[in-house]
């Protein structure tokens, strides 16, 4: 069967979707639904037999629907309608779920073909949709498919749309809001479009809200920064904001928005490693059990800055003396997604800074690569891509969740990327196949990451009690020998290969008409594509336009 999907952009949710469809050996392509005309040529190119909408924004033409059966994930429940379901589930409802209707003339008011509930958590919208919503979307997907052949449907109850849920309505009132009605109103509009505020005359938009339960000041007062968050006073405490974005700009840690601003703030640290032994903001933590470590390291949407890497480099070097085991946990939302291209857009040296920032990770995964004397494995129980998923790679040992999906490519920003690649990738799966993943720019399934040796084992349920068990598994001396002797012969090889890495990259970040600048600055903006790119398209209209150029 031939399936089209229908997306606003190939985000996290998409390509969970498309991966999971790869494996069952569905016949794929992917049309941008950019405007009418051109969402119309591309279908027809491809002439599905379905379309599959799971993540999109934009209201069908009938001119789609009435000639390919079209299936639109709504992430509501049976009779929820419209915008804002998220929202909705996050300020009164304890359980939600997803939906696949069926595309007609009203507003997710057609045909149910699968569904799927979920207990929602007190959690910033990102993060429950991109655990809940996408686990429950990809646990329907067999009994959708199964649904359609049939056309086993349930009718949706037509209830009013949604009316907006807006940030302007849910202002927060610093001389009467608590710290946890601002972090629950943060988290409504955390990742988009954020809560607007005003901090120190700046209007700006908040993120990543998190509890302080030490510090104490006037409501709104500037109390204190730490790793590019600021500490705000609260009638009952206070809260940190890692996060903040101007408007028409783009996210930024808190402290490289204020600036200057910040004169007089005084930095409160925290041991490298916290012990979480109250309530603040921290980014990197270890919890210790049965002589392993869990390295957890918290970096807001996956991005890992310079100061970042050097930190979790210390972090790791601290705790590996203090185990048998280091396991790289990643952070809530992802495991890691590379280099923080964010800062690096807002740098006014941005040649040195990207420089500095490749180099910085390239250290860390030195100090996991060289770890002679214990074992390291990465957990990847939330996404990867890029530079993040080659520093799982550095790992002995890689484990992951069902439904986690991988990226292992840069060059859809320019870049031939570093991070010890060509070696690690190679020496699991091999040189062509290494080769085919790079150049194809394609997400995979962790599955098929399994099937090609790319990593290690794949838990459905129970996660990280397998996680532990899996880990207790591989903790025998004769590795640990095996693993020294051969750092130890082919560490000057291993070198070598990062160098070649290193020199092909310098251009990409110094020289001023590299694609990397635009394809970076296209990505933070958010700037909409005049097309859907050709690596996306069917394997068949892929040598079609090459004929036809």
């Amino acid at each position: 069967m031939k399936i089209t999907l229908l997306v606003d952009t190939f985000n996290s949710l998409s390509q969970a979707i498309y991966t999971a469809l790869k494996d069952l050996g569905y016949r794929l392509d992917i049309v941008y639904a950019i405007n009418k005309e051109q969402t119309i040529e591309e279908l027809n190119a491809f002439y599905p037999d379905i379309i599959l909408s799971p993540y999109l924004t934009k209201f069908i033409p009938k001119e789609i629907f009435n000639t390919y059966p079209t299936f639109v994930l709504h992430p509501g429940v049976r009779g929820d309608r419209g915008s804002y379901s998220l929202e909705y589930a996050l300020i009164s409802h304890k359980e939600w779920g997803i939906v696949w209707l069926r595309a007609n003339e009203l507003f997710d008011g057609g045909d149910i073909y699968a569904s799927s509930n979920f207990a929602v958590r007190d959690v910033k919208k990102s993060s429950l949709y991109r655990k809940e919503v996408k686990e429950s979307a990809l646990n329907s997907l067999a009994n959708l498919l199964v649904n359609i052949e049939t056309d086993n449907k349930e009718k949706q109850l037509l209830n009013p749309l949604h009316k907006a849920i807006l940030p302007k309505d849910f202002t927060i009132d610093w001389s009467r809001d608590k710290t946890a009605e601002i972090i629950k109103k943060i988290n409504l509009f955390d990742s988009e479009p954020g809560l607007i505020d005003e901090i120190l005359a700046l209007k700006c938009h908040l993120f990543g809200a998190w509890e302080e339960e030490k510090l104490k000041g006037k409501p709104k007062e500037v109390l204190a920064k730490r790793d590019g968050a600021i500490c705000l006073g609260t009638i009952d405490g206070a809260v940190w904001i890692s996060h903040l974005k101007e408007p028409n700009c783009f996210k930024l840690p808190a402290t490289y928005v204020l600036k200057e601003r910040l004169k007089g703030v005084k930095e409160q640290r925290l041991p490298l490693i916290f012990d979480k032994s109250y309530q603040t903001f921290y980014e990197i933590s270890c919890d210790i059990k049965d002589y392993i470590g869990y390295l957890h390291f918290n970096f807001y949407n996956g991005a890992i800055n310079i100061a970042q890497a050097i930190r979790l480099k210390y972090a790791f070097d601290y705790i590996k003396e203090q185990v048998d085991v280091v396991v790289l946990m990643g952070g809530e939302q992802f495991f890691s997604n590379g280099i923080d291209l964010n800062t690096l857009e807002d740098s006014k040296k941005q040649g040195e800074d990207g420089w500095a920032n490749i180099n910085a990770i390239n250290d860390l995964i030195s100090s996991i690569l060289y770890a002679d004397s214990v074992v390291t494995i990465a957990s990847l129980h939330n996404n990867a891509a890029a530079g993040g998923l080659f520093l799982a790679l550095a790992c002995d040992f890689i484990v992951a969740k069902a439904s986690t999906v991988l990226n292992p490519h840069y060059k859809t920003l320019g870049l031939s990327g570093s991070e010890y690649h060509t070696y690690t990738l190679p020496k699991r799966v091999g040189k062509e196949m290494a080769e085919k993943l790079l150049n194809e720019c394609l997400p995979i399934s962790v599955n098929y990451a399994k099937k090609i040796n790319l990593i290690d084992e794949v838990f459905e349920s129970d996660y990280m009690q397998n996680l532990h068990q899996f880990t207790l598994s591989k903790m025998y001396e004769d590795f640990l020998w095996d693993k020294q002797e051969y750092l130890e012969e082919n560490r000057e090889y291993i070198e070598s290969l990062k160098k070649e890495e290193l020199k092909v990259m310098y251009p990409e970040f110094w020289e001023k008409d590299s694609p990397f600048h635009g394809l970076r600055r296209e990505f933070v903006y958010k700037i909409c594509p005049r097309e859907t790119p050709v690596r996306l398209k069917s394997l068949t209209r892929q040598r079609l336009r090459i004929i036809a150029s």
